[in-house]
């Protein structure tokens, strides 16, 4: 499961610490639900007081009086009730930013060290969960508690309408029990299914390129179609299943108002109780029972809520929350590789990896495709952890500083630039709100991309993603770029930079380059064109994971072409399999 990087202790249980955050509020919901429930006892006395009173002494004044005491006690209620939901929502909120950002770094951690695709799947979960605290949901539990209180008034009243009043809802959850148990499996059918629907979307949307050029959308679009079928008839089955126990249901609740309500009528024939107390009758046993009905309605949310929040506990299981670290100062650019290897899924990727670029230089990564370029790079921005071995900036291992900090002293472009949804200058920024207009401007320039942004739409504040620019591969490399230089960084490392430029824009990257290095950047840059690399001060040539030459530019070079000049060799490879148990 996901780990934050520079976690330092274990944080289990994070979704129920952030469900038993919200005692306080149950604790008040619970005591809003007393005063309501309370107060709505005022009903069957009125009625019954009106009975009484009011129509055998045709007194209007009295009824007057009872009325507005009525009114009074029930708008009392539904503003106490409005309060409970409020309550309750503030929870959900709470609930809500307590955990989500820990979902989203626990998702972007996996994502990032590849031990899951991308799906949003954990977001709806949370999304399922916080719906489900939320008031109207919630607060319809808070009155099933009172349900046993009603039928003890209604006992208390007359023991035949109490006893057909208990019958009746001792059915009702007999039959709620029962719909329960009959829909749950199709329902968890339903969501398994919708949810691989979902990654089989996202992953076509991903990849809609590849997709359209090789014509595999028909064939996706088959299997999502039986995917979502599947949801949809599962989904059905539990839906028809509802609706014969919900009729069920139905019928229990009116014939047992039926019953008490001819009981009653009965007890007034042979004037065991009065008229009044026959509509208490009918008020109560309607509150008793609408709890259990409407509780009935919500159980589909709240099963899928229990669901989502066992799928939620299982994906934070391991997650470890970063600890706060000691800021260390600005880094110099002084990095260094020990003995660093590193692993897949057991399988090991770079093996005995070891080298010192000193702070100022520039680093050329030479080698075959999927020798393990990028991998290397990814490790050395911190991206991922090694097996063993260490990635150090200024002597401190890049995986365990704060990220934070630690993104701000290094620039890092991947082979596939992504851009996000908002300005150009949103992008450059990196969405950080304390740059200034200046800093943004100057990492364009120090990228020589600023003479493309301005003729852009609306310059720095063109809209890029939906409803935006699209830009092309080439703008899009160039903006990453800049974004890469903001702030003038101590370590710039890029992936292939030049793969999608023209040759103004290889030059206009020579000279950001060179800019970056007369600034005193440590630079690393991976590229299959020797031209890029020829401000480089050293050459490193990874070949199946391994270090294969390491030196001085001029020196590898001259020994891929055949010479044989004195090169600093690579330390000896360590089998793979010694790596893989270190």
């Amino acid at each position: 499961m996901a780990q934050a990087q520079g976690g330092q202790g274990a944080e289990p249980g994070l979704v129920d610490r952030a469900l038993r955050s919200g005692r306080r509020a149950v604790i008040y919901a619970a005591i809003f639900s007393f005063v309501i429930n309370a107060l709505y006892l005022a009903l069957p006395i009125y009625t019954q007081q009106v009975f009484v009173r009011v129509l055998s002494s045709n007194s209007a004044a009295t009824l007057m009086v009872l009325t507005l005491a009525a009114v009074f006690l029930f708008a009392v209620s539904g503003f106490i009730e409005a309060q409970r939901d409020r309550v309750l929502d503030a929870f959900s909120a709470d609930f809500d930013s307590r955990l989500g950002p820990s979902v989203l770094a626990a998702l972007h951690d996996d994502v990032t060290a590849q031990r899951r695709p991308a799906s949003a799947q954990v977001l709806r979960d949370l999304d399922t969960v916080r719906a489900a605290i939320g008031g109207r949901v919630l607060g319809v539990f808070f009155d099933l508690p009172w349900t046993p209180i009603f039928l003890i008034v209604l006992t208390v009243i007359d023991p035949w309408v109490g006893f057909v009043a208990f019958v009746g809802t001792v059915l009702l959850l007999i039959f709620a029990f029962a719909q329960d148990r009959a829909s749950r499996p199709a329902n968890k059918l339903a969501t398994d299914a919708a949810i691989r629907s979902y990654a089989v979307t996202e992953a076509m949307l991903r990849n809609s390129e590849a997709v359209r050029a090789m014509g595999m959308l028909p064939n996706l679009a088959r299997r999502w179609a039986g995917l979502r079928g599947r949801s949809r008839d599962s989904a059905l089955v539990a839906a028809h299943v509802g609706y014969v126990w919900n009729a069920a249901i139905r019928f229990v609740r009116m014939a047992t108002q039926i019953l008490i309500i001819g009981i009653g009528a009965y007890l007034i024939i042979i004037g065991d109780i009065g008229p009044g107390m026959l509509f208490a009758n009918m008020i109560l046993s309607s509150r008793a029972l609408a709890p259990i009905e409407r509780g009935v309605g919500a159980w589909g949310q709240v099963v899928n809520a229990g669901l989502a929040h066992e799928r939620l506990k299982a994906f934070l299981a391991d997650y470890k929350v970063p600890a706060t670290a000691t800021q260390l100062p600005a880094a110099r650019g002084d990095l260094s590789v020990e003995t660093m290897n590193f692993a897949i899924n057991g399988q090991i990727l770079l093996a005995a990896i070891n080298f010192r670029l000193p702070a100022g230089e520039f680093l050329g990564v030479i080698g075959p495709s999927g020798s393990g370029k990028s991998t290397l790079l990814r490790v050395l921005a911190g991206v991922w952890k090694p097996l063993n071995g260490v990635v150090r900036l200024d002597g401190a291992d890049v995986y365990t500083w704060d990220r934070g900090v630690l993104g701000r002293q290094i620039g890092y472009l991947p082979q596939d630039t992504e851009l996000f949804d908002g300005t150009v200058r949103d992008n450059i920024a990196r969405f950080d709100l304390d740059v200034t207009d200046e800093e943004v401007v100057a990492a364009a320039q120090a990228a020589n991309a600023h003479d493309l942004i301005v003729r852009l739409p609306a310059g720095y504040d063109t809209l890029l993603g939906p409803g935006g620019v699209v830009l092309s591969a080439g703008q899009r490399q160039r903006v990453g770029l800049a974004r890469a230089l903001l702030r003038n960084p101590s370590l710039i490392i890029l992936d292939e930079p030049n793969a999608n430029l023209d040759q103004v824009g290889e030059e206009a990257l020579l000279t950001a380059l060179a800019g970056a290095k007369a600034r005193g950047a440590t630079i690393v840059v991976v590229s299959h064109k020797p031209s890029l690399l020829r401000d480089a001060d050293k050459l490193i040539v990874i070949k199946a994971g391994r270090m294969d030459l390491f030196g001085p530019r001029d020196a590898v070079m001259a020994r891929l072409s055949g010479a044989q000049p004195t090169v600093a060799p690579a330390p000896a490879a360590v089998p793979a399999g010694k790596a893989a148990s270190a």
